[in-house]
């Protein structure tokens, strides 16, 4: 499924509404919206909602309509999950995701802005001269 715009706005603004300052960052072939730092929610290259919540909460809302693993690995990554598209279709069933994956990502510190490292270029390699030095006797 192509990238979807739209979708993205929504998100966007249920994150907005709900007072969240979330930065929209391209992650695995999708977007990723990071909250202090921390990947919250975002749309995959398939087109399906991704949230991250709690993992204490994991088997309670695996329950929820349209939730679907994600597995990377051997199984399931707890606190993260896929949602159809058609289940976050409603302003309310998005925002629901998106308060649960916001309570879970606000209690976790900020993480520390990264500086991008200055990249070193390295001096071509010398080739040995092949003239050779004249002596002088």
């Amino acid at each position: 499924m192509p990238h979807d715009p739209l979708f993205e706005q929504r998100i966007l603004d249920v994150l907005t509404a709900e007072g969240a300052k979330a930065e929209p960052k391209k992650m695995f072939g999708g977007v990723a919206f990071m909250v202090k730092g921390h990947m919250s929610v975002g749309i995959t290259n398939k087109g399906d909602f991704m949230a991250r919540f709690d993992p204490a909460r994991h088997a309670e809302v695996s329950g929820w309509p349209g939730a679907k693993p994600m597995t990377f690995g051997k199984g399931d990554m707890k606190g993260f999950l896929f949602v159809e598209p058609t289940s976050v279709g409603t302003k309310a069933a998005l925002a629901r995701w998106v308060r649960i994956s916001l309570v879970y990502v606000s209690a976790l510190p900020p993480k520390k802005a990264t500086a991008k490292k200055k990249v070193m270029k390295k001096e071509p390699a010398r080739k040995p001269s092949t003239k050779r030095a004249s002596r002088k006797p």
